[in-house]
């Protein structure tokens, strides 16, 4: 059985997609059990009260992908 674990929304950034069932793929500053603030990436319910697995990014692993990203010419 998973452990209790609480989080705090800090900012929504932004919702990067919405499925036909309401879900919505967001970005957003999230504190995980009282710790500091990471960028989040998952999925979450239309009422808000269930969630995705996601991944979690530090700020210097934002400044990695957002650098590596500037850099591509496909998107």
């Amino acid at each position: 059985m998973a452990e209790p674990f609480d989080y705090d929304i800090v900012e929504k950034i932004a919702v990067l997609s919405t499925s036909s069932k309401g879900w919505t793929k967001e970005l957003n500053l999230i504190s995980w059990n009282h710790r500091e603030p990471k960028f989040d990436i998952r999925e979450w319910s239309p009422d808000g009260t269930k969630m995705g697995k996601g991944v979690t990014l530090s700020k210097e692993e934002v400044a990695y992908l957002k650098e590596a990203l500037n850099g591509r010419e496909d998107i």
